[in-house]
């Protein structure tokens, strides 16, 4: 269960940096306005509150990575399960809020990873 704690939870910090990079970076180009299904004005107009969501989710994408480095074990759990169940809130309050696709897309990762840390320890 361990191993597959871990693998979960590198899945969703990495998942983190991808949407890091779209909401940063990729927002207004071709590929980010497809993803998020928006015209190039709607896209510009949302510039700044799209960076500063990406810049939350790299938060999140941090705390994950650092929770499978830290040391001792026993602080390293409460580090997984802290920033895991912050990414299952968001993921609910997003398929609530904007598209019940972000529950699957977001939180289907970060679910399998709670679930196997809490069946771990």
């Amino acid at each position: 269960m361990t191993l597959l704690a871990q693998i979960f939870t590198g899945l969703t910090a990495l998942l983190h940096v991808g949407f890091l990079v779209l909401e940063m970076f990729l927002w207004t180009k071709p590929a980010g306005r497809r993803i998020f299904r928006m015209t190039a004005p709607q896209a510009e107009a949302t510039r700044v509150l799209a960076a500063n969501q990406g810049l939350y989710n790299g938060f999140l994408a941090a705390g994950l990575g650092w929770s499978l480095l830290a040391s001792p074990p026993a602080f390293a759990v409460q580090l997984q399960l802290f920033f895991l169940v912050c990414v299952v809130i968001a993921a609910i309050y997003g398929a609530w809020s904007v598209s019940a696709r972000i529950l699957l897309v977001q939180g289907g990762p970060a679910m399998l990873a709670l679930l196997f840390t809490v069946l771990a320890f």
